[in-house]
Order: C-alpha cells, then structure tokens, then sequence
C-alpha cells in the first residue's frame, strides 16, 4: 500500500470510531462517503425539490437545512428523484407543454454545488401523461369501447409515502383502444428528447435514456408497453439515437431494477448485446439495485460479474435496501406495489442485517471497481425515501448515521484486492 493510501486508510478508520457517536476530530475532516470511496467511484444520490430549492411542506425548515447539509457533505452527484420525469417536466402537450420550474432548481443546486448530475429519466412506461401515447390510430382488430375491456392498462395507483416516485395519480392508457402512430409517437420522443437534453446539454453528465423496458417474467426480453407496442422494439434504439444527436458528450445509460435475478440479467445481456451489434450508443448500464436485507456478497458479486462482461462501466442508479418484512421476497422496483413491500413492521435485528447486507453489498462494489464507476442511493435519508417505512438508507430520519454507515465506512478502511 503507497503512502497516501495508508494515510487516507488510517484517517478513514480513525473517524470511523467517532462516526457512530456523531463526533468529529478536532484535526480530521468529517467521514464522508465521497471521501472514502472516492479514489474508486463516485457516490451519489436522489433529492427531491425540497432538497433542491430549500422548501417543504412536509420537513420543517430545519429539516430540511439538515437535509441539505447531508447532500451537500456526503455525496458528489445527485440526480433528480421526480422532476425530470415526463410527468413532471412536459405535463402537458405541445413544445409550450413543459414545465421548467422543478428541473432549473435541481440544475441550479447540482450546479451551485459542483455536483455531477444525472437526468432521470427520458423514456419509461411509467409517470409518462397519456397525451404522449394518443390519437386517431386505430390498432388492427379494434372493437368499439364498450366491447374492448379486456386489456385495459391497470390505473396508475395513487401516490403513497414520502419521496414517492410517483408524482401524481393518472388513468391508465388502453393499448387497444385510439392511439398515436408509429410515426407521431417517434416524432413527440424525438422533439422531447432534444428539448430536455438540448437544454441541460453540458451540465447534465448522464442520463438514463430508456427505464425498465425488460419484461419480469415470461419469455419476452421487453415488456408489453405504450413504447413498444406502438413504436415497436426498435423504440429503444431511437431513443438512445435522439439522446445522442441531443449531446454527443453525455454519458447514456439503459436502466432497469431486479437485475441480481439471473432470468432478468439474462434479458438484460441479450438486449444490450443487441443493441450493441448495431452500434447503438448505450454507454453505461444502470442496475438501480433496490435491495433487501437478505441480500448477499455472493449474489451481488455474480450479478456484477456477468454484467460486466458487457464491457460498459455499472452505474449502481438507485441504491436501497428494505428493512420491512413485507419486502423480503423479492427486488422488484413496481411503485404499485410500493405499499405492500414495506408493511409488516422491521425485520428482527433489522440494524445488524441492514449492516451486514450493506456490507456485502459494498464488497461486491470494491472488488468490481474496475467498472462500478458510480453508485447512487435512491434519497439521502429515511426520511426522503420513497420507501421510509423500510428504513432503507445509512442515515435515519434526522440524518444520524446507523450502523450501517459504520459498517460500510469501516470496510474502506480495510485493505482491497486487486481489481478484478
């Protein structure tokens, strides 16, 4: 180990016994994740607009402040939780149909505060209005509404908790019913995304290009949605194409959650080598890893391990990890079922098992550090987490770090192998 190293493993250690206690040393700096594992990726995370403009109604002002205070010290990217989302930034139809305020804020913070930021998201199934997807095309075998009830898209369930990804309730879109063309869908992605990256071009670093298009279960790589049953599959591949033309500097990631499943990892490879032999510019793969406590170093390791044989550098996009009883089955990311993943009260000894799992966790991280290039956690704090009452994140509601931070900052100061 070179000398700095040894310094900087020290200091590390030494601060990692005041850290539980909330103390500083007179002569260290505070431990900070950033500072930690900053020699091996960036490591961000997700604020919403209270964070980003300083205002709540739900924190108080002090909260807030110390919320801000968190970000601002821990973490050296962030990306928007909600405001970049179609939903939120072009609510309404029409190139006069965007709504600016929520995403200048978060550029303006990011900005001010010399933080990477990431877009989230441009292209999703979800939080997207419906007048994205309508119009006059009529799909081959259309019946008339009162006989056409069969597959009707499930309505949007309503928002619930703090730090919710989902902005608003909305109806669900009728795939069989009246929609836009092929044609007219592709024309609103393409002025969409060239508005949206055109306007942060330079100061938004990466985005995440396309969101959760791989299908949970069944044989199909994609999963039957507005984009790819009226674009088709090659959906995605225009809108990483539109990304690019938009800025050709920014760094284009494809993300998606439950990718620690090997079915799901599976569709992944085939849709990326895909997308690869046709020298579509994906750029980075997201693996948003929401977590549960029963996760393990093994389990992280192989999932990291064959997407790295990708050759595209991880990006770790939304980092969390359920405490909650009721979301010990599985890694699903589906905000409708939100609620039910984080019923039933902690699990037994949840402090230990929430260390023991962010450290395995993090091992699996530094020994693929060679192409883990960012890891974000989805919110600063419980508090801001979209899923609070899992006691996801290391630091709790009043921003005091939990034993998991502790955890996590002593394994960087205990000795790595080499890259793998």
């Amino acid at each position: 180990m070179n000398t700095s190293r040894l310094c900087r493993s020290v200091a590390s250690l030494l601060l990692f016994l005041t850290a539980g206690a909330g103390l500083a040393c007179a002569d260290a700096p505070l431990v900070t994740l950033k500072g930690v594992f900053g020699e091996h990726f960036k490591v961000g995370t997700a604020i919403n607009s209270a964070v980003a403009t300083g205002q709540s109604t739900r924190r108080t002002a002090e909260q807030i402040q110390a919320d801000v205070a968190l970000v601002k010290a821990q973490f050296n990217h962030v990306v928007a939780e909600n405001e970049m989302k179609w939903e939120s930034l072009h609510p309404r139809s029409g190139k006069d149909g965007y709504d600016w305020t929520a995403a200048d804020a978060f550029v303006e913070f990011g900005t001010k505060n010399n933080m990477e930021m990431g877009g989230h998201t441009l292209v999703w199934h979800s939080q997207t209005p419906n007048w994205v997807f309508e119009g006059t095309h009529l799909p081959a075998g259309f019946k008339p509404a009162e006989e056409n009830t069969a597959n009707v898209a499930p309505a949007t369930p309503p928002a619930s908790g703090p730090g919710t990804r989902r902005a608003r309730r909305s109806r669900g879109f009728d795939l069989d019913g009246p929609r836009a063309s092929r044609e007219e869908l592709l024309e609103r992605m393409r002025e969409h995304i060239h508005t949206v990256v055109g306007r942060y071009k330079g100061k938004v670093k990466v985005w995440d290009v396309v969101n959760e298009a791989i299908s949970d279960g069944g044989p199909d790589v994609l999963r039957k949605s507005p984009w790819s049953v009226i674009i088709g599959p090659d959906f995605i591949e225009k809108a990483f194409q539109f990304a690019h033309e938009a800025d050709p500097d920014a760094i284009l990631r494809y993300n998606d959650y439950g990718l620690e499943n090997p079915e799901k990892r599976k569709k992944l490879l085939t849709l990326i080598k895909e997308l690869q032999a046709k020298k579509v510019p994906v750029m980075a793969i997201g693996s948003q890893a929401h977590l549960n406590v029963s996760i393990t170093f093994e389990t992280m390791d192989y999932s990291l391990a064959e997407m790295k044989s990708l050759g595209l550098p991880i990006h770790i996009t939304e980092l969390d990890v359920n405490s909650a009883t009721g979301g010990q089955r599985n890694t699903l990311a589906d905000i409708g079922d939100n609620a039910a993943t984080t019923e039933g009260g902690l699990v037994a000894e949840a402090d230990k098992k929430l260390a023991d799992a962010y450290v395995g966790t993090f091992r699996a991280f530094l020994k693929h550090r060679d192409a883990v290039k960012l890891v974000t956690f989805w919110g600063p704090n419980d508090a801001n987490s979209w899923r609070s009452r899992g006691r996801p994140l290391l630091f709790d509601g009043d921003n005091k770090p939990k034993p998991a931070f502790d955890a996590v900052i002593k394994l960087a100061a205990a000795p790595i192998g080499p890259k793998q």
